[in-house]
């Protein structure tokens, strides 16, 4: 027993008393024990209380997202069909903005050319195939569309409808080997025919054959249809000459033309259905001879 009361046990539990003692007369003093007990009780619990309430607090939000999960996928839906009523209305805004620019350019085109009958129509496909950017529309023999139609865009000459369907047709450019048109440059008056070359084609040109040899045209000069034979309609732009060169057998010469229609890259267009003095069945060969003949002389 003695040993008990020199051990250090002892003497923790003589502090703690004396502490406990010290608490209950300042209690007594300021108050009572009551007092004093709260106290002791306020220390040990309010720790507890804190984790306990925030335990509380975070069942209560995982709680509140589980409950209103329908609502936030409710909500989700309706932004979802928002967004694409929003995208809806802004590709119509484009569409609507392109059509009104291109008839805007197209009116004025028939307001110059009041015999014309038009159809606007928008590239829809492009042969992947093709060296001479050829291009698929859509609109066909239900509009009225039919072979050989000149197709043009504000800017000049594209090229002519080759093949037609009911609701698409196809187009071949003035950039194509096997598209013949009767021309004439605006400076000199002098006659040829535009026709594609691949080499030329992946460039984006065309040229402009059987000028004579002393052709007085130069680089800038405006190349447009000349409307022989009744193929094309007359006075549609072609482009601008960029060079002029020799055949090889010396005997003529020919232009280099840059397009004035973005041939790669158009997206819309415009079909001249019929025009004054049309004549789509003439043949090109004479055409061909009949300016061979002209710069003969």
């Amino acid at each position: 027993m003695e040993d008990f009361f020199k051990s250090k046990k002892f003497k923790i539990l003589l502090a703690f008393l004396v502490v406990i003692f010290a608490f209950a007369l300042r209690g007594a003093y300021t108050g009572g024990l009551a007092s004093f007990s709260d106290n002791v009780m306020g220390i040990i619990l309010v720790p507890f209380q804190r984790i306990s309430s925030s335990v509380s607090e975070g069942v209560h939000s995982f709680l509140n997202v589980f409950l209103n999960a329908s609502n936030i996928s409710k909500e989700n839906e309706e932004l979802k069909a928002k967004i694409e009523e929003m995208n809806k209305k802004l590709v119509d805004y484009d569409k609507f903005k392109r059509e009104n620019e291109n008839l805007k350019e197209f009116l004025e085109i028939k307001e110059q050319n009041p015999e014309f009958e038009f159809e606007t129509a928008t590239v829809i496909g492009r042969d992947a195939n093709s060296k001479f950017c050829s291009f698929t529309i859509d609109k066909g023999s239900l509009n009225g569309i039919e072979l050989r139609d000149t197709v043009i865009t504000s800017k000049g000459l594209v090229g002519v409808v080759n093949e037609v369907g009911m609701s698409y047709s196809k187009v071949i450019t003035v950039l194509d080997a096997s598209l013949d048109v009767g021309t004439y440059i605006s400076t000199t008056r002098d006659v040829g025919i535009v026709t594609g070359r691949i080499s030329e084609a992946e460039k984006g040109n065309t040229l402009m054959t059987l000028l004579p040899k002393d052709v007085g045209a130069k680089k800038g000069d405006i190349v447009l249809t000349s409307g022989y034979g009744g193929n094309y309609p007359k006075d549609i732009i072609v482009g601008e000459i960029i060079e002029i060169r020799d055949e090889t057998h010396g005997l003529s010469k020919y232009a280099v033309i840059k397009p004035a229609s973005d041939i790669k890259n158009v997206k819309d267009v415009l079909v001249i259905k019929s025009f004054l003095g049309e004549n789509k069945g003439k043949d090109i060969t004479d055409e061909k001879e009949n300016t061979e003949k002209t710069n003969q002389r």
